[in-house]
């Protein structure tokens, strides 16, 4: 539901409100009726989010006033509101019926098909609505925000700049242009755009939060923090912008409460996955590892493909020494990123670690099909499963130049020599891993987690 409300417009009527809250052409009744009782109070279930009960209230119409045009469109927005899609293209196709020119129909369908996933459709009813009407400014935008989704920048300036061009002071045009300024590092120009918008819509909370995330990625932390308080003020239970205030705390360094903040979001919508994201990562640092554990667990459920969540859980079911459930996260992490060798590994490793140390050879054997023959990763991957040959392994990783690389299957040979009863050759091993700082890896992190347990390194005072 696209809700746009103009500073500079007189108070509207309620059903003027009520097609401005839909996305329609408004349109003013002659006069004031049961009718316009009827759609003030749907004015404000919309406004409340609350479709079930503004969907009954347009099914209890009289005949007549259900069969008008307009009262149609609006219960078909409605309908695409509720997530509807498929009722509310039944009744816009019905109107484009007999109306084939009628732009908030063709503009329902174009919002039903985003909802379905149906983007060519999507584009050919707003280029139908911009053939009819060249100056339809939601049309405009819309195919702008296309355009930045499909990074055809030049294509998007051209839609906004229309767009702008028919009505100047339009917040969705100000916005979608001001984002391509930003894009194309040109923050100036958007800021003036933001400032602008901000100046005709002070009620509206989204410029405020889009100049916080201007500011955010030039590093004005201060000053993101405080546009997204006035954002907040303004809409206190809106996802995003607690999100986006959680991330500008994170990076002041404020991180108890920014993780206040990630509760919030999550407390707001469940659904939404981005939370969970720095939710869990914050609580992992911090040591809580039985909540980290929880939002890495919904985080998987939410997004399977979001394979960082299994690498989580992975790693504090090594913590607990909870092989065989380590061994499941990482394969499930394997499964999403294929090409990801080092999940492949670590499955292999607590599978080693979990039975006996033959049981992941079948698993590694299909492995080794896809990893390049002449890599390194691909000489442990063959040690681990013939359980042999080490010598010639342990010459290649030495000589490996890139020291993330050579970090990783640096902990690996010590994974194999501790699996395999050589605490020595182990030990001497992990201690390599942890003089190359190669700490962006997950296995350093594991790695300073054997080290800590065994009371050795340099982090434990040897």
């Amino acid at each position: 539901m696209i809700i746009k409300f103009n500073g500079s417009v007189p108070r509207p009527r309620a059903v003027f409100l009520l097609f401005l809250i839909l996305g329609l052409s408004p349109v003013l009744f002659a006069q004031e009726s049961d009718l316009e009782s009827t759609l003030a109070e749907a004015a404000r279930l919309l406004a409340a989010r609350d479709f079930t009960s503004a969907l009954e209230l347009f099914e209890n119409l009289p005949s007549q006033d259900a069969q008008k045009t307009e009262i149609r469109l609006m219960l078909a927005s409605i309908l695409n509101s509720a997530g509807r899609p498929a009722d509310a293209r039944r009744i816009a196709g019905e109107v484009i019926a007999s109306e084939s020119n009628n732009t908030d129909a063709l503009m329902i369908l174009a919002d039903a098909a985003a909802l379905d996933g149906r983007d060519r459709e999507r584009r050919n009813f707003l280029e139908r609505v911009i053939g009819i009407n060249p100056g339809h400014a939601r049309a405009l935008n819309d195919m702008g925000n296309i355009s930045i989704g499909n990074r055809s920048l030049r294509t998007a300036a051209g839609y906004f700049d229309r767009a702008l061009a028919a009505e100047p002071d339009n917040g969705e045009a100000l916005l979608g242009r001001a984002s391509v300024y930003r894009y194309n590092n040109e923050p100036r120009r958007s800021e003036q755009l933001l400032n602008r918008a901000i100046d005709l819509y002070p009620e509206w909370a989204r410029p405020l939060q889009e100049r916080a995330r201007l500011y955010r990625g030039a590093g004005f932390y201060a000053d993101a923090l405080g546009d997204l308080n006035e954002a907040k003020k303004l809409e206190p239970d809106n996802y995003w912008i607690i999100t986006d205030r959680g991330l500008v705390l994170m990076d002041m360094n404020r991180k108890e409460e920014a993780l206040e903040e990630f509760r919030r979001a999550i407390e707001i919508d469940p659904g939404i996955f981005m939370a969970y994201v720095y939710s869990a990562g914050i609580k992992d640092e911090f040591g809580d590892y039985a909540g980290a554990e929880q939002d890495y667990t919904i985080l998987g459920r939410l997004r399977p493909d979001y394979y960082f969540a299994f690498e989580g859980i992975g790693v504090i079911k090594m913590r607990n020494r909870q092989w065989a459930e380590a061994r499941d996260a990482f394969l499930e992490a394997y499964r999403q990123a294929p090409k990801e060798y080092t999940y492949a590994l670590l499955a292999a490793v607590n599978w080693m670690r979990a039975g006996r140390q033959t049981d992941p050879r079948q698993f590694l054997a299909q492995v080794l099909r896809t990893a390049p023959r002449d890599s390194v990763e691909y000489s442990m991957l063959r040690l681990f499963h013939d359980l042999s040959g080490d010598s010639d392994v342990v010459v290649k990783v030495e000589n490996e130049k890139n020291i993330y690389t050579k970090s990783r299957m640096l902990f690996y040979l010590a994974s194999y020599y501790d699996i395999r009863g050589n605490r020595t050759l182990a030990d001497r091993y992990y201690l390599m891993v942890q003089e190359l700082d190669a700490v962006a890896t997950i296995e350093w992190r594991l790695n300073e987690m054997i080290l800590a347990e065994r009371g050795i390194g340099i982090r434990t005072g040897q």
